[in-house]
């Protein structure tokens, strides 16, 4: 508080806090638990890819600001990679824009294109900073809630009658994510169709976060900027860190019309202005990778997304095995626990494993209150070491 009364922090972000990222990875810390709760991985990417970052630090391209879309090297190949895997065609100088991360790109695209008491659509569970970066705008978040189904085999779904039914005419906006993180739900172009029908009708922009795009499992990735009428009002948001396992980099990107882009450059200018120069050259040159790097990576985690699932189900608990992403989200009441907070906050001392609790990823946190997401981008050993200890559950 402030001598006058008024609280130091911003309203719009009171009722946020630490996300709860840190606090579980930093209770991993504590206690030398093994954290399957943050979603990165426990070995670097491709030493190729490692080695153009360090070449183009010793060649000094990127220590001083690069320029403020990002370099022409990195938004040429991130139209390639667009023309390369999904048929969308990008022009690199109006329609690609170089981000600090998805998470700047998130942020810039909600502040540039929500005005205040704007509503914003997302699919709930959703990731903790979609709700944040709504509230800074000053827009109203509504969710609508994927829910889980038994039939025929545990999954969640997206209820397209429930999207029509959230659209109001202060609907501004609509924020996808697919894959979709924590839920592991990969979209279909049924669903992703529907979608596009009532954007198109109800004249609405898409912001949609795509970094998990290369992590399909069961189904495929369709870009929903690919079907008709969204190219226009869809901004597409990837980036490396997912993909080329350097979370730590932070170089993301946004892809759109020029007038869609010139909007979020807008205000991404005065977020970080630029950022990660050495390393935007070493992504440029990840993203022309051969085809077999993508496959063995998806193939990689697909193993270790099965050696997970298996060994949770093991334990007792039900398993939603995912599509897509990194993640698996599990069901504790059939261990007789309730609640997914409580759960994750004591799993460290009585497992020496971190997970993270769904119930921070909804507004009505009820819905979430006993579902618990686990990572599984990590080492195979690391992960037949926590399933071993979660026995002790």
């Amino acid at each position: 508080m402030t001598a006058t009364g008024r609280p130091l922090l911003n309203r719009r972000l009171a009722e946020f806090g630490t996300t709860v990222f840190a606090e579980m990875s930093a209770l991993a810390v504590a206690t030398g638990s093994i954290n399957l709760g943050q979603g990165f991985p426990d070995t670097d990417g491709p030493e190729s890819v490692r080695e153009a970052a360090v070449r183009a630090l010793r060649d000094g391209r990127g220590n001083q600001y690069p320029p403020g879309p990002g370099i022409r090297e990195l938004r040429a190949a991130v139209a390639g990679h667009q023309r390369r895997f999904h048929g969308l065609e990008y022009d690199p100088e109006t329609e690609v824009l170089v981000t600090a991360g998805a998470t700047e790109a998130i942020a810039a695209a909600l502040l540039a294109l929500v005005e205040p008491g704007d509503e914003v659509i997302a699919l709930e569970p959703y990731y903790d900073s979609y709700a944040a970066c709504v509230a800074l705008a000053g827009g109203v978040r509504v969710p609508v809630t994927l829910r889980p189904t038994t039939d025929p085999a545990p999954a969640y779904r997206l209820d397209p009658d429930e999207l029509r039914a959230a659209v109001t005419p202060r609907t501004r906006l609509l924020l996808l994510n697919t894959p979709h993180n924590p839920t592991g739900t990969v979209l279909g172009r049924e669903e992703l169709t529907a979608i596009a029908e009532l954007a198109v009708e109800r004249d609405l922009l898409v912001v949609t976060d795509e970094v998990y795009e290369h992590l399909v499992f069961d189904g495929e990735h369709v870009p929903i900027a690919s079907l008709p009428g969204m190219r226009e009002r869809t901004v597409t948001i990837s980036s490396a860190g997912k993909t080329f396992s350097f979370t730590g980099w932070k170089v993301g990107w946004v892809t759109g019309t020029p007038e869609l882009v010139a909007a979020v450059r807008s205000a991404k200018q005065y977020l970080t202005y630029v950022s990660a120069g050495p390393f935007q050259y070493a992504v440029a040159e990840a993203l022309a990778l051969p085809d077999d790097y993508y496959t063995t990576l998806r193939e990689d985690l697909r193993a270790k997304r099965d050696l997970l699932v298996d060994g949770l189900r093991a334990v007792g608990l039900t398993v939603y095995r995912p599509a897509g992403t990194y993640f698996v989200t599990t069901d504790i009441r059939p261990l007789g626990e309730k609640d997914g907070v409580a759960f994750c906050r004591a799993l460290p001392e009585r497992c020496g494993v971190v997970a993270v609790p769904n119930a921070v990823f909804y507004d009505r946190a009820e819905e979430g209150a006993h579902f618990v997401r686990f990572a599984f981008c990590k080492r195979e050993e690391v992960l037949r070491e926590a399933v071993e200890r979660l026995r002790r559950l």
